[in-house]
C-alpha cells in the first residue's frame, strides 16, 4: 500500500466522521486542521442528547431538517467550547459546505477549505470564499486509499472469476462483471 498525502488523511479521517451522523438524509463529516494537527472534528446530527434522526426521523421545515447541526458548524463550536483557535487553519469537509457554515468558517478565520464531493454549491458561498481569500479546493476521496482488505478482496474476485471459465462461463457472460471488477478496484 503506498503512503497517502495529508490532504488523502484528513479526508479520509472526514468520511470516517461522517459514519457517526445521525442524519437520514446525508451523512456529512469536517475535521479543523492546522500545522497537520487534528483540533476538532464534526459530523452533522442533533445537539447533544437532543432526539436523533436515525430514532425519531427527520424534522423538516422548508425542505431542510432542522434538528442537524452541520458538521462544519460541530467542528467550529468545538473549538470555541474548548477555547482553540480557528484562525489560519484548514477545513476538510466531505461535501461543499452550505451558504450558512461558509459563513461561519468565514468568520472563524479559516483559510482554506478541501471538500471531497459537491453537493448544492451555493454561489453565493463560493463568491464570499473567493471575496474572503479563502482557498478553496475541490480533492475527490478515493475510497481504494484506505481499503486494507483491497488486495485480498480484489484477489478473491479474480478466484471467482477464474473459478467461472472452468465451470464454462464465457466473455460474454463475464464482461458485465470485469467491467465492474474494473470500476470497483480502478483497474
Amino acid at each position: 500500500m503506498e503512503r497517502i498525502t495529508w490532504d488523502q488523511f484528513f479526508m479520509a479521517q472526514c468520511h470516517l466522521l461522517a459514519l457517526r451522523s445521525t442524519c437520514t438524509r446525508l451523512a456529512v463529516g469536517a475535521i479543523i486542521v492546522r500545522d497537520n494537527r487534528i483540533i476538532a472534528g464534526g459530523y452533522n446530527g442533533s445537539i447533544s442528547g437532543g432526539d436523533h434522526c436515525i430514532d425519531h426521523g427527520c424534522y423538516v421545515v422548508d425542505n431542510h431538517c432542522v434538528r442537524t447541526i452541520h458538521a462544519e458548524m460541530n467542528a467550529l463550536l468545538q473549538c470555541a467550547k474548548y477555547g482553540t483557535t480557528t484562525a489560519d487553519s484548514t477545513i476538510y469537509v466531505t461535501h461543499f459546505p452550505c451558504l450558512q457554515c461558509a459563513k461561519a468558517i468565514i468568520q472563524a478565520g479559516v483559510k482554506r477549505i478541501i471538500y471531497a464531493t459537491d453537493y448544492r454549491n451555493n454561489e453565493y458561498a463560493a463568491t464570499l470564499f473567493a471575496q474572503s481569500g479563502i482557498s478553496v479546493q475541490h480533492i475527490p476521496f478515493d475510497e481504494r486509499k484506505v481499503d486494507f482488505l483491497g488486495d485480498k478482496k480484489l484477489s478473491l474476485v479474480n478466484d471467482m472469476l477464474a473459478s467461472m471459465r472452468e465451470l464454462g462461463a464465457d466473455e460474454e457472460q463475464l464482461d458485465p462483471l470485469l467491467r465492474r471488477v474494473e470500476e470497483l478496484f480502478g483497474i
